[in-house]
This record gives C-alpha cells, sequence and structure tokens, in this order.
C-alpha cells in the first residue's frame, strides 16, 4: 500500500538544548495504486554473492558495508545487516567470516579513524531498533587481519525527555572536531536525522547529539560526500536531499524527484557514493519500486543513467534496500571497485547480497 506524500520539512536542533526553528519546504502529492513502471535500464550481471543471511522467509537482509584492503585488495572485506539478528562479515568470496548476533541492527557503515593513541582502526557501527522508542547506535571494532568484530556495545546520543524515535537509517561522515573519530547520522523512521559526534572516552567510544534536520515522511538511506561536505537523504516516496554539512544551520534542498525526469521510482532506499582517482563523482541510489538504480553526476545531480542487476548465472536483485560502492583495486574480479546491493529476492534461498564489478557498470553506462 503506497502512502500519501508531502514534502520536507526542517527544523535544526543544537548542542543538547531546544529546537530551532527553520524552514518549511511546502508541496505534496499522491501515488496511485498501479504497478510501478519499469523505466528503461541497462542489465549489468552480477559477479558474485554472499551466503543468505540467517533469518529465512523473512524481509531480513538489508545495508552494506565495504572495507578495501590496499596492501592485498583480495583480503578486503564486505559487511551486511540481518535487520532482524545482527551484523554479517564476508569475504570477497561472499562467505561469512564472522556474524554478531547484536539484535536489530538495521543500516551500517564503518570509517577508519586514528585513534588518540595514534593508533589505526576501522570503526563499524549500525542503527539499533531494537527498541523502538529509544534510538541507538551500535559500535564495533573490525579486526581486519581476522574478519572478527569486537562489540564495544551501543550508544544513546539523545538528551533525557527527547520524543520516541526509531533508529532506521545510518551513515557515517569524516570527523569534523579536533576530538571526534567520526561524525554519526541517525535517520530516524519519522525522517529526522540527528547528527552525532562519536568521540573516545575512557576506553569507550561515546555519542553526543549536535543538531538535527527532518523531512517530511519516512527516509532511510543516507551517505556523506567528505569531500563536499554533504549528507545526501532518501526520503523514500519524495526524493533526494542534500545538506551542506558546513553551514551553521542544517537544511535540506531537494537534489532529485520521484519521478521518470530523475530516473526515482519510489520507494528511494540506498544511497551510496563513488568517486574515482580523478575526482569524478556519482550518486547512486536503489530506486526500489522498480527494482534499479539511478546513477548521478555530481556535483550537479544531473542522472547519468540507470541499471538492474540482472543476467549471468547468479540471478538479478530485486526491491533492494541498502546499496554500498567502493573503487580501487579489488583483486582480478573487481579491478575497478565493488558495487553491492541486497537483493530483496533469493528465493529459494534467504535474502543476500550480490556483488557487480563497477567496470562492468562504467561500461554498461559509458561513464568516460
Amino acid at each position: 500500500m503506497k502512502r500519501f506524500l508531502t514534502s520536507a520539512a526542517a527544523v535544526v536542533k543544537q548542542g543538547s538544548g531546544a529546537l530551532l526553528p527553520a524552514f518549511l519546504l511546502a508541496g505534496c502529492a499522491t501515488v496511485s495504486e498501479t504497478p510501478a513502471p519499469r523505466l528503461p535500464a541497462l542489465d549489468v550481471p552480477a559477479k558474485g554473492e554472499t551466503q543468505p543471511v540467517g533469518t529465512a522467509n523473512d524481509d531480513a537482509a538489508d545495508d552494506p558495508a565495504i572495507w578495501r584492503n590496499r596492501a592485498d585488495p583480495a583480503a578486503s572485506l564486505l559487511l551486511g545487516t540481518d535487520k532482524k539478528a545482527g551484523l554479517y562479515v564476508y569475504g570477497l568470496d561472499g562467505k561469512v567470516r564472522d556474524f554478531a548476533a547484536a539484535g536489530r541492527l538495521n543500516n551500517v557503515d564503518l570509517r577508519e579513524v586514528t585513534l588518540a593513541s595514534g593508533q589505526g582502526a576501522v570503526l563499524v557501527a549500525a542503527s539499533d531498533r531494537s527498541d523502538e522508542a529509544e534510538p541507538r547506535i551500535a559500535l564495533f571494532w573490525l579486526d581486519t587481519a581476522s574478519g572478527k568484530l569486537l562489540s564495544l556495545g551501543t550508544q544513546g546520543f539523545l538528551a533525557p525527555g527527547h520524543r520516541a524515535m526509531e533508529a532506521y537509517g545510518f551513515c557515517m561522515g569524516a570527523a569534523r572536531g579536533a576530538d571526534e573519530l567520526a561524525r554519526a547520522y541517525v535517520v530516524m523512521k519519522d525522517g529526522t536525522v540527528v547528527e552525532s559526534a562519536l568521540r573516545e572516552a575512557d576506553g569507550a567510544i561515546r555519542a553526543e547529539a549536535l543538531r538535527e534536520v527532518k523531512v517530511a515522511t519516512q527516509a532511510e538511506g543516507c551517505v556523506v560526500d567528505d569531500a563536499t561536505g554533504t549528507l545526501y537523504l532518501a526520503e523514500e516516496d519524495v526524493g533526494i536531499w542534500q545538506i551542506a554539512l558546513d553551514a551553521q544551520t542544517l537544511e535540506a534542498k531537494a537534489f532529485a524527484r520521484v519521478g521518470a525526469a530523475d530516473g526515482l521510482v519510489d520507494d528511494v532506499e540506498g544511497l551510496a557514493l563513488a568517486r574515482d582517482e580523478d575526482g569524478q563523482a556519482w550518486l547512486l541510489a536503489s530506486s526500489q519500486g522498480d527494482s534499479a538504480y539511478a546513477l548521478f553526476t555530481l556535483p550537479g545531480g544531473k542522472l547519468a543513467g540507470r541499471f538492474r542487476v540482472e543476467g549471468g548465472s547468479l540471478g538479478g536483485t530485486s526491491e533492494t534496500d541498502g546499496i554500498e560502492v567502493a573503487l580501487g583495486d579489488f583483486g582480478p574480479d573487481y579491478p575497478g571497485g565493488i558495487f553491492m546491493a541486497q537483493d530483496g529476492d533469493n528465493a529459494p534461498h534467504a535474502q543476500n547480497f550480490k556483488l557487480v564489478s563497477w567496470e562492468a557498470i562504467r561500461a554498461a553506462l559509458k561513464l568516460d
């Protein structure tokens, strides 16, 4: 059942204090009950896939993340959530390397960080929706040599007495303060996005809410472009918003709208960002309503093409939630990078994640 749509209203919260008024982005639309159209898209076959998640006969696999081993690209690691049960680590062969039974983790991201000691580490974090009234962030260290996760527990980040909110989407960006490891962006199911600073404290990682911005209806997918200081947010039945993180007040501005002109069929789900060695960047979006992916050039947001993961011996993807892309050498099967997408129908098996060569996408869409 499709929902009634409105566009976005933005509000900002600073520090741990009260909400500050921002502005209202007006407008509304309705969605028909007819099947989603299948807009033109090129077929690109999957090169690999992960083992299915453990939760069978349910919508369970959701969001991936990718860690690239620069010294040994073939030893890179893939992560993916089972939103009913926890978090997986896979090798490039798709086999499970580890599983953290951490509960209802929805979206996941990772960052290479430098600790106060000067030691480098890979911080993994995910939105924890185990308590739908109390949003939390689940935190882990990723041991890149063994592929194992070390749980750091969960962190609340909102001040006492806040309104009930369910953590849903999640992404991380670069630290924006000298004492920070990273910035975390938790997307609540009602369209609120809370920006928090992640800091070391007494041997743990602490989260502190700093600001927030809100769109009017359900949102989930997000990604941060550190090069431009921009947060991209998917409001599922409306489109994609861009938010300048360097601004004192967070403000959501339209980037792409649901509709044929921008290549998006609701729901708009996962977002991912690719930037090559020459600085050319693209934003990828899961057009879940027609089981396709739209690719936009950055900056500017021009639609560069659409593709589906179809063909080949591994089957395609459908109704994709989360996506991720990482460029660079990942070994002979993925010499230019990997695109990773949740497969909503991996029958007769449970849901999993499909892996696609970035070079194959680039060739299909003639990205020069």
